[in-house]
């Protein structure tokens, strides 16, 4: 293929994946068909199926390329060298950014979707382990920095922990509910203030 068309397909390709995120916020999977996507992305119905065989597969990689980014970004935040404390606030902050741009609506649009389309259900699985080995590496350091002894705090169960209430919160924001997140989070706040000043 020559350069040109490389070039025309890869903006295509990223405008329907543009368009893919924008709608999923705004409307959600079920409000989206393949001629409402190409509307919003400027550009040929045609061109869905032939560059990616179904709108399902635009949705999901839609998803994959937003969690390819904040994943990178959480890494790099956790790999820095500061207190873990620190780092956890920040990725409280990251809870909150993320909620504006939309991100955990995508993710649970499509978590959704997957409930009755087993193809759909494994790529999102992809994206939770993906998650899961971000947590699992950041906890790994945080309990040889508290001196956490493992029997007490499996790793395992303590990634499960926070995966689960961060989706419980991000699920009730989205649904209109705040009610006990800040004292959860201030809560979690002093149990590692207190980790720390046993360290």
């Amino acid at each position: 293929m020559a350069p040109k068309a490389d070039d025309a397909r890869s903006r295509n390709v990223e405008a329907f994946l543009d368009a893919a995120e924008r709608l999923l916020v705004e409307v959600g999977h079920a409000g989206i068909t393949t001629r409402r996507l190409a509307r919003e992305a400027g550009l040929n119905p045609g061109l869905v199926h032939y560059y990616f065989g179904s709108l399902d597969e635009v949705l999901l990689q839609a998803l994959e390329r937003f969690t390819e980014g904040l994943v990178e970004r959480q890494r790099a935040m956790y790999q820095a060298e500061l207190p873990f404390i620190e780092r956890w606030s920040t990725a409280m902050e990251y809870l909150e950014s993320d909620l504006g741009a939309g991100y955990p609506k995508i993710w649970l649009e499509l978590q959704a979707l997957g409930w009755n389309r087993p193809e759909v259900r494994e790529r999102v699985a992809r994206v939770n382990a993906e998650w899961r080995e971000v947590l699992t590496e950041a906890f790994v350091t945080a309990a040889a920095e508290y001196g956490l002894e493992p029997d007490a705090y499996p790793v395992d169960a303590l990634v499960s922990l926070v995966m689960t209430f961060n989706q419980g919160v991000e699920l009730e924001r989205l649904s209109g509910i705040v009610a006990g997140h800040k004292e959860l989070l201030a809560w979690i706040e002093a149990w590692l203030r207190s980790r720390e000043e046993g360290a």
